[in-house]
């Protein structure tokens, strides 16, 4: 393999690894119902992994609506609902629908109190039909809407929340909760996100997350692979071995401003702790620094101590991308981030499964191979020796 080769095959293992996030990305506008319905308009919402799709018919002001939650849980009441009084569930006019208990999912209207409750109720507009359906885990509703002039655009939420028993609990309270609402226009088909404003505390989280992500749970494995593989072939020279110390320090370098990113978090944010993220993530930094500043005392290949030093080297980089791994999925769950953003990790980490598998496959052949012809080179050099030293003798 010759090093243009092995530049093609670096590039289009970075190229992959981005292709294979922005594949994940959310698109209303590709999914098709189980019923075949069709709509013209859709929007995917901003918070809690859902969308809302719909035709509307101006001559009579009605609109066919199809409201979808992915990774919807069947231990869980999903509801949507228009608001013309302000961007709050409280006061709204909701569609809500859960699996019951007796194995039928179970859809109807309600109007819902200012204490949250949401029993069976006629809106203040008609709605001729409702049903829903939960299928492989995305529930949706389906209702005809009949709108009147100020609701045509108007406020809408949205909503997932606990059952108890066979009726709806009370929703959380987390960002996503909180930030699930926003404006519909069925005419002109927008939605706005109104509730989904960033905070600066928001916006260091995000930073928070995808420095550590990048660094952590995704430079520091790259640099692993290309240390474990690319260094197989010839060709590569000394070359794998600069990409992976790039790799590596890069990570490093990151992963330090994503750490003090989550330790300006924690201070910001008095009473608010996750221990088992707070720890994990303490530890990494650790095992992190520890294997920086051993590379200041690497010894030259042919040490006696070399080999200890091999071992305390692959034991805490194998170590610190675990580690990282997990805490990430932590993080994941306590930011309250949007699945989305799992679903995307989780493919990255799918593709570099699968890249390492077909690598390992790849230079277990080319050791196999090479041991066979390094044998055979010493049978034939032993061959001829032998046969040098006979005619010497005689």
């Amino acid at each position: 393999m010759d090093k243009s080769l092995t530049t093609t095959l670096l590039f289009s293992f970075f190229l992959l690894i981005s292709l294979s996030v922005s594949s994940l990305a959310q698109n209303c506008s590709s999914y098709s119902f189980t019923n075949n319905h069709k709509y013209s308009t859709c929007n995917d919402l901003s918070q809690l992994s859902c969308s809302l799709h719909w035709n509307y018919y101006p001559s009579n002001m009605t609109a066919d609506i199809a409201f979808r939650k992915t990774g919807a849980s069947t231990s869980n009441w999903i509801a949507w609902a228009l608001n013309p009084t302000g961007p709050q569930m409280a006061g709204s006019q909701a569609l809500v629908a859960y699996l019951h208990s007796n194995g039928t999912m179970l859809a109807y209207t309600t109007q819902v109190g200012a204490s949250g409750s949401m029993q069976p109720a006629s809106l203040n507009f008609g709605v001729p039909n409702i049903s829903a359906e939960n299928e492989g885990g995305v529930m949706t509703i389906f209702a005809t809407l009949q709108l009147s002039t100020s609701l045509v655009s108007t406020n809408q939420v949205w909503q997932e929340g606990p059952l108890s028993g066979d009726n709806p609990g009370q929703h959380p309270l987390n960002a996503q909760n909180r930030q699930s609402v926003g404006t519909v226009n069925f005419v002109s088909g927008s939605v706005t996100s109104t509730g989904a404003t960033t905070t600066p505390k928001d916006r260091k989280r995000n930073v928070h997350g995808v420095l550590n992500a990048v660094s952590w749970g995704i430079l520091m494995p790259v640099g692993i692979i290309i240390a474990r593989y690319l260094k197989v072939f010839k060709s590569a020279g000394p070359a794998w071995f600069y990409l992976h110390a790039i790799c590596q320090t890069s990570g490093y370098a990151v992963g330090v401003a994503g750490w003090a990113t989550g330790i300006k978090l924690g201070s910001d944010s008095p009473g608010i702790t996750y221990n088992k993220h707070r720890k994990l993530g303490i530890t990494i930094f650790a095992l992190g620094t520890l294997q920086v500043l051993a590379l200041l005392l690497r010894p030259k290949p042919d040490h006696k101590y070399r080999l200890y030093w091999n071992i305390y080297h692959h034991t805490i980089g194998y170590t610190t991308v675990i580690l990282s791994i997990v805490n990430i999925f932590e993080g994941f769950e306590a930011l309250g981030r949007e699945k989305n953003w799992k679903k995307a990790y989780i493919g990255v980490l799918i593709f570099l499964g699968a890249v390492a598998v077909v690598l390992e496959a790849v230079t277990w052949l080319i050791v196999i191979k090479r041991k066979k012809t390094a044998s055979s080179d010493k049978h034939v050099n032993g061959v001829n020796g032998y046969g040098s030293r006979v005619q010497q003798t005689a």
